[in-house]
C-alpha cells in the first residue's frame, strides 16, 4: 500500500510542474524563399540572445514558418532595439506576405541606424518596385550595387530598369518640348543622359531645346559633345553653325558648315556656306568699311572700297592702267581698293593727281560711277543684251543735254539707281551707304559669273 501511495504521490508532482515549451521545429528543406537576402549581422551585434533569435528566425522564414520567424525576429528587436538586422529581416516577413508597403517601414528604420546596410537596401528595392515606384526603386538599387558590385542580377536588373527610365524621360522630355515647357524638357533630357553619358543624340535633342529656351552657350556645349561622341553627325554641325552665325562669328559658322558638308552634301547647306564666308571675309575688313551701309553719307573714299571688295574680280579682269599716281592717300584705310579701281578706270583722280578720298559722294558722282561700271559688265559679257546702254530716260531735274544725263540714265535703266517723286534724279543729294550698296550689288548681279566669293557680302 506504501509504495502505491508513493506511486500517486509522484504522478500527481509531475502533472503540477511547470512545463517546457520546445522551440519550433524548423525543416531541413530547400529555403523557400532564396532570392532573400540575409541581413548580416555586424561584429559589434553577434554576441547575445538577439543573434540567436535571429538566426533562428530567418531560418524559420525559410521554412516557410512566418509567423515564428516574426516572433523570433520581434523578440529580438525587444532584447535589443538596436538590432537592425531584426528589422530588414521583419521587412522581409512582410515581403513573403506579399505586403511591400508593410515592409518598407522596417527596411527604412534598418537603414536609418546604417544607411549602406545591403540587405536592406535590396528589401527596400523589391518593397519601392512592387509598389510601382521604379524611380525610387533604382535608387535603392543602385546604392546596393555601388555597395557590392558582385551582384549580377542586381546589375541586370538596374540596366533595364535605367533604360527604361530613360525612354519613358525621353518621351516626357519630347512631349514637354512639344508644349513648350523647356524647363522641365531639359530636366528630364539632363537625366536620361545621367543614365546613358554616351548617347550623342541625347546632348543633341538636349542644345535643341536650350536653344529653344535661349540658352545657347550651354546649347553649343552640349551640340559640340554630340559631335564629340558621334562625328558623323551632320545636324549638330548645322545647329553649331547656325548659331555662331547668329553671333557674328562667321569663320566659326563656316567651318561648321564645311564640316556638315563633307558629312552630307546639301545644296542649301553649299549657299548658306558661301554666304557666311562672304560674311567673314567682310568681318576682316576695316571697321571703316563695315560702316558704309549704315552711313547717312558716303565719301570717295568709301565708294572705292565698296566697288575694290565686291567687284574685284570684275576690275582685275578688265583693268586699263598699270600704274596710276595719287599724292593723297598713303595713310588713308582704302588705299589699296582706291589704287584699284583707278587703274580700272573707274574712278579717278583729280588733276591735281589728288583724289580726296574724305569727299562726299552726290548721286551725279554716284551715276557717273555706276556707268562705267555697266561698260565693264557689257566687256565681260558681250553676247547679252544690255539695254540701258541706249536709255534715254526724262527727269524733271536733270535734262537731256547734261554732261552726266547718260550716265543717270543708264543707272536708273539699268536698277542700279532709283529716281525721286515727280521723276527728279536729285543730282546734288549725297548718297547714302545703303543706297551706294544696292548700286553695287545690282551691279554684281549683272557679271557673267561671280568673280570673287562674297561679292554680295554686307
Amino acid at each position: 500500500m506504501r509504495r502505491i501511495a508513493l506511486v500517486v504521490l509522484l504522478t500527481t508532482v509531475a502533472a503540477c510542474a511547470p512545463k517546457t515549451i520546445p522551440p519550433p521545429a524548423v525543416a531541413s528543406a530547400a529555403p523557400k524563399y532564396p532570392d532573400f537576402v540575409v541581413p548580416a549581422v555586424p561584429a559589434s551585434l553577434a554576441e547575445g540572445p538577439s543573434a540567436a533569435s535571429q538566426e533562428r528566425g530567418w531560418r524559420l522564414l525559410q521554412a516557410g514558418d512566418l509567423k515564428n520567424a516574426e516572433r523570433e525576429f520581434s523578440s529580438a528587436l525587444k532584447l535589443t532595439p538596436a538590432f537592425y538586422p531584426a528589422e530588414a529581416a521583419l521587412g522581409y516577413v512582410e515581403l513573403a506576405r506579399d505586403d511591400p508597403k508593410g515592409a518598407l517601414p522596417h527596411f527604412d528604420r534598418a537603414l536609418e541606424q546604417e544607411k549602406s546596410y545591403l540587405s536592406a537596401l535590396l528589401g527596400r528595392g523589391r518593397s519601392l518596385l512592387a509598389l510601382n515606384r521604379e524611380s525610387d526603386a533604382l535608387t535603392a538599387f543602385e546604392a546596393a550595387l555601388a555597395i557590392d558590385s558582385s551582384l549580377v542580377d542586381v546589375a541586370r536588373r538596374v540596366e533595364v530598369m535605367r533604360f527604361r527610365r530613360q525612354q519613358e524621360d525621353l518621351n516626357r522630355a519630347r512631349t514637354a518640348t512639344l508644349a513648350g515647357r523647356f524647363e522641365e524638357a531639359v530636366s528630364l533630357y539632363t537625366r536620361a543622359i545621367q543614365g546613358s553619358p554616351d548617347s550623342a543624340f541625347l546632348y543633341r535633342e538636349l542644345a535643341g531645346v536650350e536653344r529653344q529656351e535661349g540658352q545657347n552657350d550651354r546649347a553649343l556645349e552640349h551640340f559640340a559633345k554630340a559631335v564629340a561622341l558621334e562625328p558623323g553627325d551632320a545636324a549638330s554641325r548645322v545647329q553649331i553653325g547656325e548659331m555662331l552665325e547668329a553671333r557674328d562669328d562667321f569663320a566659326g559658322a563656316a567651318e561648321a558648315f564645311a564640316a556638315a558638308l563633307a558629312i552630307e552634301p546639301d545644296a542649301r547647306l553649299e549657299a548658306k556656306l558661301e554666304i557666311v564666308r562672304a560674311r567673314a571675309d567682310v568681318m576682316r575688313l576695316p571697321a571703316e568699311y563695315r560702316a558704309i551701309d549704315n552711313a547717312a553719307q558716303i565719301t570717295r573714299g568709301d565708294l572705292a572700297a565698296l566697288i575694290g571688295v565686291r567687284l574685284a574680280g570684275l576690275l582685275r579682269s578688265t583693268r586699263t592702267r598699270d600704274a596710276v599716281l595719287i599724292t593723297d592717300i598713303r595713310t588713308h584705310w582704302a588705299s589699296s581698293w582706291i589704287v584699284t579701281v583707278a587703274r580700272a578706270g573707274v574712278m579717278d583722280a583729280f588733276a591735281n593727281h589728288a583724289f580726296q578720298p574724305q569727299t562726299v559722294v552726290r548721286r551725279v558722282d554716284l551715276a557717273q560711277v555706276v556707268n562705267r561700271l555697266l561698260v565693264k559688265v557689257v566687256e565681260a559679257a558681250p553676247g547679252r543684251p544690255h539695254p540701258w546702254v541706249s536709255a534715254r530716260l526724262k527727269f524733271s531735274d536733270l535734262a537731256a543735254g547734261h554732261l552726266a544725263y547718260p550716265a543717270a540714265s543708264a543707272a536708273v535703266d539699268s536698277g542700279a539707281m532709283t529716281i525721286g517723286a515727280n521723276n527728279s534724279f536729285q543730282p546734288s543729294t549725297p548718297v547714302t551707304g545703303k543706297e551706294a550698296a544696292m548700286a553695287i550689288d545690282r551691279i554684281t548681279s549683272m557679271v557673267p559669273a561671280a568673280p570673287v566669293r562674297g561679292n554680295s557680302a554686307r
